[in-house]
């Protein structure tokens, strides 16, 4: 199973059409990876329906995603969260 790191970065390789190697674990999702405010929208929205579960709704808010803005952000922000790597 992939752990977090894994499956955040997949998201964001996925969504902002990145090849592996651009995204890293201090990589901006603004600044190094040229995300606008609808590219950081969908990322929040696609880290939730990943990292829900049944009995561990994840929703993260307006101001929570504020304070996200790089790939290690939304690791961090997901583990003190309750997710795990599996």
């Amino acid at each position: 199973m992939p752990t977090v790191y894994e499956r955040v970065k997949d998201i964001v390789v996925d969504k902002l059409g990145k090849d592996e190697e651009e995204v890293q674990e201090v990589s901006s999702f603004v600044d190094d990876l040229g995300a606008d405010s609808l590219d950081l929208v969908e990322l929040i929205m696609a880290f939730e329906e990943e990292f829900s579960t049944g009995d561990n709704p994840v929703e993260i808010s307006d101001d929570d995603a504020g304070n996200i803005a790089t790939l290690q952000d939304a690791v961090n922000y997901l583990k003190e969260h309750g997710v795990t790597d599996e």
